[in-house]
């Protein structure tokens, strides 16, 4: 094997390798920008940390989710539309699925699926995201909006027509809390909430 040939082996795989780094660790008591929804959440939150070593986000998840029954077509979790999943603090400049900027603040997260009408071809597998909504507005967590009033909640937090997402997906069984690299780019946070496992892309981009 030529010496570029052995550079470049070594670059892909440094590269690679670095793409796996990043890490799950505790991040604490929920902040105190989610006191009117801290009853709701786990005392003790989930910190995704970047490879250099900087926060991604920290999420705080339900503590409940309410019953669960079968799931619509083409989605994981048979959980209502709008069911409060947790809250998210974001320190630095972040991105969702779309490739949006998510603005540092404290989030919302609400489970919705996006509509069968062929504009979300592609975007993911599954029909399940959590949506991002601003948690100076969404402060009820027994709460159950719906799509068009969720939508429109998100839109004040990703200041665009479109909401801020995070794809998401029920697992079929329980996995230690954790990140794991999935896919050319994906960065996936395996936890449970509501005692449900679940996945969560942290880091990607969908092609659509």
């Amino acid at each position: 094997m030529s010496l570029w040939r052995v550079f470049a082996t070594l670059f892909l795989l440094a590269g690679i390798a670095a793409a796996a780094d990043y890490r799950a660790e505790p991040a604490g008591p929920p902040p105190p920008e989610a006191a009117a929804l801290a009853s709701a959440l786990l005392p003790e939150g989930v910190k995704v940390v970047r490879p250099d070593g900087n926060i991604l986000a920290e999420f705080w998840f339900a503590r409940e989710v309410g019953p669960e029954g079968a799931p619509e077509q083409n989605a994981t979790w048979g959980i209502a539309h709008g069911t409060f999943l947790g809250v998210v603090r974001v320190a630095a400049r972040w991105s969702d699925r779309r490739g949006q900027p998510i603005r540092p603040g404290v989030y919302t997260m609400r489970i919705s699926f996006f509509p069968m009408n062929g504009d979300h071809q592609g975007v993911a597998p599954q029909r399940d995201f959590a949506i991002l909504s601003p948690a100076d507005i969404d402060k009820d967590a027994a709460a159950k909006p719906s799509f068009d009033q969720l939508m429109e909640m998100s839109r004040k937090a990703s200041r665009t027509p479109h909401p801020l997402v995070l794809s998401l997906w029920k697992e079929s069984a329980p996995a230690q809390t954790g990140i794991t690299a999935e896919g050319e780019s994906d960065q996936v946070l395996r936890t449970t909430i509501g005692g449900t496992p679940v996945a969560i892309i942290v880091y990607g981009r969908a092609d659509h």
